[in-house]
């Protein structure tokens, strides 16, 4: 790799990077609105940002609700990706497309969509409402990281513990199960950030009484932008940076989708 070639792919990076750098300063301000540079430096807007019962709120409801939709998308993703990959029936193709169709439509229909159907059932602003909502937009991420990581495992292994007496149930806890378990801690972690960063789809399910943090957020910036918005953009940032460093150094991208 040539010296000219090193320093644009690092100038690349500083410019997708300059945007994280600028907020990472913006937080460390006492002034009473968003300014850059800064002109009283200080832990200001973190302070504001502790102190702040709504946004604490609503970041206790997306957690929860990240941890339910993160269960309930493995528990069905996960099954339907063992079907789709290790069954073979009429329509698999089909069942496939259906369980990854919320990707190729825009936020704003499913959640107009979810808006009119959870409304006749009375539904919104409730946790089962949210709940639907959110695995609507996860299931497809799990369903397709698991089947990546099935179809990187080699079948052979699972035909010759069958073979050696043991039953169905055993060679999938035995065999089938240690492996594929990357794939699923991989589609865990992308379905929890998936259902705590969502926005566009929640704004159409929530009440008064019951919101997440984002659309507490959006609800923030509508009326007024301080330090203590960067400073929740940094704490979030290192929340998602951690949580992906736990997953690649515990079982690396490549070996999470199963490669």
């Amino acid at each position: 790799m040539s010296t000219g070639f090193r320093a644009l792919v690092v100038a690349l990076f500083c410019f997708l990077l300059a945007p994280l750098f600028v907020v990472l300063l913006t937080s460390f301000s006492n002034d009473s609105f968003l300014a850059f540079p800064p002109h009283a430096w200080g832990l200001g807007g973190y302070r504001a940002l502790w102190e702040n019962a709504a946004f604490r709120r609503g970041f206790g409801v997306s957690v929860t609700l990240a941890c339910v939709v993160t269960v309930v998308s493995l528990g069905a993703g996960t099954a339907a990706a063992y079907a789709i990959a290790r069954s073979r029936f009429r329509g698999r193709e089909a069942l496939l497309a259906l369980f990854t169709a919320p990707l190729l439509l825009p936020g704003i229909i499913l959640g107009l969509g979810l808006l009119l159907v959870l409304a006749r059932l009375g539904l919104l602003a409730t946790w089962p409402g949210l709940v639907i909502g959110h695995c609507l937009v996860t299931l497809p991420y799990v369903v397709r990281v698991v089947l990546t990581a099935l179809r990187g495992i080699d079948t052979t292994l699972e035909e010759a513990a069958s073979v050696l007496g043991a039953t169905p149930w055993r060679v999938f806890h035995r065999v089938t199960l240690p492996m594929m378990l990357p794939g699923m801690t991989a589609a865990a972690a992308l379905s929890f950030l998936a259902s705590f960063d969502e926005v566009v789809i929640t704004l159409f399910l929530v009440g008064p009484r019951l919101t997440t943090l984002p659309i507490e957020v959006w609800h923030a910036i509508q009326y007024r932008a301080d330090p203590q918005i960067s400073a929740l953009s940094v704490v979030l940032i290192a929340f998602t940076a951690l949580l992906i460093i736990v997953v690649e150094r515990s079982l690396g991208v490549l070996r999470a989708v199963g490669r």
